[in-house]
């Protein structure tokens, strides 16, 4: 195995039809290939879901120019306005129309960099299209809006099953590619943890595949230690340890984070605090669903457990 490469670049998919969607997602996606001329698109979704991927895909297809800019890391005006100016304002190599993506652009100021960007796709318009990427998308004005067509990348209920039997298969491969050994039962059970952060559960693979195996005991014995770290600074109220645990646990799974601190609950609770644990829990799991930092509402609530509940 090649360390140097990360999985998720590797293998990232460069076909719209390699790409794990959604059936109705992908024919659209698959009929803007076809045409051979991607609109201004919206993209908006969870991390990790393949947002940047799609993009990426269906440009590659069409074999046309682009650039990728980070909203949160490159998202000053100054920045774009060079950036998108210098790619934008000459012509494609391939003779025909280029294309920006604006990675993460709901972290662009709402206030002053958004709207020029607005104006940017005006300007170029005849010339360079723009696809933009987002987690959140209520935090993109409406210009924005109107300018794009808006995709939202939403995986029912039914769907579920099928896209992570999708995965497993991949990952499976990508596992035997890698000549790493491997418990089936447990691929599956990194998926569903982490569903439907494709990026996340890549991550996750090669982290533990360090060791040549992925089996039962790594993921138990990661597991174990992390929440024994986190009800270790609850129970001596170390309010800072607390923050850089969930500094650096803040991209996983809160959903599978509340669920074990809930199932655990009679074993480190006295019996007096559960209910009000069980009323925390569940008011910081329906926030989750609509905060914009994640990180933050994850604090909060440990916070308020810390303060509220005594452990045994």
């Amino acid at each position: 195995m090649r360390e140097e490469f990360l999985w998720v670049e590797k293998y990232r998919p460069r076909k719209i039809a390699d790409c794990i969607l959604p059936e109705d997602l992908k024919f659209t996606f698959q009929e803007f290939v076809n045409n051979g001329n991607i609109p201004n698109l919206l993209l908006s979704g969870s991390a990790g879901v393949g947002k940047t991927t799609v993009a990426r895909a269906m440009l590659e297809e069409i074999n046309a120019d682009y650039i990728v800019i980070n909203g949160s890391m490159n998202g000053n005006i100054d920045t774009l306005r060079t950036d998108i100016r210098n790619f934008a304002a000459t012509v494609s190599f391939t003779g025909g129309r280029k294309y920006v993506i604006l990675d993460e652009a709901d972290y662009l100021n709402a206030n002053s960099t958004q709207p020029a960007l607005r104006n940017f796709m005006e300007e170029f318009s005849s010339n360079c299209g723009f696809i933009l990427t987002c987690n959140f998308v209520n935090r993109i004005i409406d210009p924005l809006h109107s300018r794009c067509s808006v995709v939202e990348f939403k995986i029912g209920p039914k769907e579920k099953a099928e896209l992570a039997k999708q995965f497993l298969s991949r990952a499976c491969t990508i596992l035997d590619q890698e000549s790493v050994g491997y418990d089936k039962k447990v691929i599956a059970e990194v998926i569903m943890k982490h569903f439907p952060d494709w990026r996340r559960v890549l991550n996750e693979l090669q982290r533990y595949s360090v060791r040549g195996t992925i089996d039962s005991g790594i993921l138990a014995s990661v597991d174990n230690v992390e929440i024994k770290e986190l009800v270790k600074c609850l129970k001596g109220k170390e309010f800072e340890a607390m923050r850089k645990w969930v500094g650096q646990n803040s991209s996983m799974d809160v959903t599978g984070l509340f669920r074990k601190l809930y199932d655990a609950s009679a074993t480190l609770l006295k019996p007096e605090s559960i209910p009000q644990l069980v009323l925390i829990l569940a008011d910081y799991q329906y926030k989750a669903a609509f905060v914009v930092d994640q990180e933050i509402n994850l604090a909060a609530c440990m916070t308020q457990i810390m303060i509220d509940c005594e452990f045994k």
